[in-house]
């Protein structure tokens, strides 16, 4: 879970790198391997961005689950 701006702006980068790399692979790989690589690829960014979602739709003034423990 995201906790700060630092945090989201990672994560963001890390998102649009997997992006590059995604249509990188789309040239690159064979269409037989194609699908079992970008799987895992999209899972993380689908995760990555519901991530930085739950983050940017808290107030800055709510702590995280994660504080809250």
């Amino acid at each position: 879970m995201i906790q700060n701006d630092q945090e989201l702006t990672a994560t963001q980068e890390r998102i649009a790198y997997f992006q590059r790399l995604l249509a990188q692979l789309r040239v690159t790989a064979t269409p037989e391997e194609f699908p079992a690589v970008a799987s895992g690829y999209r899972t993380e960014i689908v995760s990555m961005q519901e991530e930085v979602l739950e983050y940017l739709t808290r107030h800055a003034s709510t702590p995280s689950q994660r504080e809250t423990f």
